[in-house]
């Protein structure tokens, strides 16, 4: 029987891993830990009778009071959440939490104890890589990458030598802009960046993937776990999404891992680790799909790549910096406060105007949240 806690257990990720568990005896659910969203948290409080659950709205921890929650114990507040979190053993820890709020909850899990994360929030390595693993090398904690592109190359690297790499390659779905003119960017409604043409995901990281900022998270992501340099690291753009990301070693050989565009994959091999355990998928068909294609990624039109290898060769705060404005920037284009175009140059305004930190520690990294936050509100009532 394996332990497992589930942050985020309300989103995307955390609702499939959930699906996962849920007919898998090998699993007993010890916490969730959610934000607001009390009604699926209810439903899965029936399902998996968790200990304990964690809600950081005080409004939806009032409305879960008025349920029956059976045996489990509610915890409300984020800081008495963290607080928790941070004192809980488990056998596993998936966070799955969206954005910059998962950093928080990733340093918390090491502190636990705990040594096995699942980590799905690339924001905490995104802002904080370098702490994140010092911390889990003193602790020996092992982090298991869910994005599909990590999971990818996590599998292409077992059994070989680090010292054999030559390069990593990132594929890239393009998203829903792969083939729109430039020209045509000022006209993308939020509806457009929204559809995106091969995977099911949540808002926040479906704009990201318009944008492919995510992929220069992916990047810099890439460059802590497996410890290898951010010019050793390619994004490929390949539409079809089947081949989930590359290692060429020094041999100019290629490891590549192949599947349908299914979060489920990743989500299972982390939770079961380091089983491939049955998923009732469909397998991959490589004669229905016929062929399989692969551009460059166009950093004039897609800026936010450039930007995320700005921000590793300068490093410092301007990595946390790049993380916490785009967040900011994605929430305000949802709110069809900004024009989608606007996004980078946020970024980019964020990037000169703020006090360079060469060695940020985590209050270094919480502090530059509530700058960037006063500095974009200032851009955007004065604009």
């Amino acid at each position: 029987m394996k332990i497992i806690s589930i942050l985020g257990s309300t989103g995307s990720v955390g609702s499939q891993a959930l699906e996962i568990i849920k007919n898998n005896n090998h699993f007993k659910v010890d916490y969730l830990y959610a934000n607001s969203n009390y009604k699926l948290l209810h439903k899965q409080i029936l399902d998996f009778n968790p200990n304990y659950v964690c809600i950081n709205n005080e409004e939806s921890y009032n409305e879960l009071l008025k349920l029956d929650t059976k045996n489990t114990k509610l915890i409300c507040g984020r800081s008495n959440s963290i607080e928790f979190i941070s004192s809980r053993k488990n056998d596993l820890v998936l966070n799955a939490v969206v954005g910059i709020s998962g950093l928080e909850p990733t340093i918390a899990i090491l502190e636990s104890g705990t040594n096995l994360l699942a980590l799905s929030n690339k924001e905490s390595l995104v802002m904080a890589g370098q702490i994140v693993m010092e911390k889990a090398k003193n602790i020996k904690a092992e982090i298991l990458p869910v994005d599909s592109e990590h999971s990818a190359i996590w599998q292409c690297l077992k059994g070989e030598a680090y010292t054999d790499i030559k390069k990593i390659i990132l594929t890239a779905s393009g998203g829903p802009f792969r083939t729109l003119k430039i020209d045509n960017f000022k006209k993308i409604t939020v509806e457009d960046a929204l559809n995106h043409p091969n995977w099911d995901m949540g808002n926040k990281i479906t704009i990201d993937s318009a944008t492919m900022m995510n992929k220069g998270f992916e990047v810099i992501e890439a460059k802590w776990l497996f410890d290898i340099k951010y010019s050793n690291i390619e994004i490929l753009v390949h539409p079809e999404s089947i081949i989930h990301s590359m290692v060429e070693f020094e041999d100019t050989s290629i490891k590549a891992q192949l599947g349908y565009p299914d979060m489920k994959i990743p989500i299972n091999y982390a939770l079961n680790y380091p089983l491939h355990s049955k998923l009732n998928l469909d397998s991959l068909d490589l004669a229905k799909i016929g062929s399989l294609s692969f551009y460059k990624a166009n950093t004039e039109k897609f800026r936010c790549i450039k930007l995320a290898y700005d921000a590793l060769e300068k490093g410092g705060t301007y990595l946390p910096i790049l993380n916490i404005a785009n967040d900011l920037a994605v929430d305000l284009f949802l709110k069809r406060k900004i024009s989608f175009i606007e996004i980078p140059h946020l970024i980019e305004s964020c990037f000169e105007a703020h006090d360079f930190i060469e060695s940020p520690c985590l209050d270094d990294i919480y502090t530059q949240i509530d700058w960037v936050k006063e500095f974009i509100m200032e851009k955007i009532v004065t604009r």
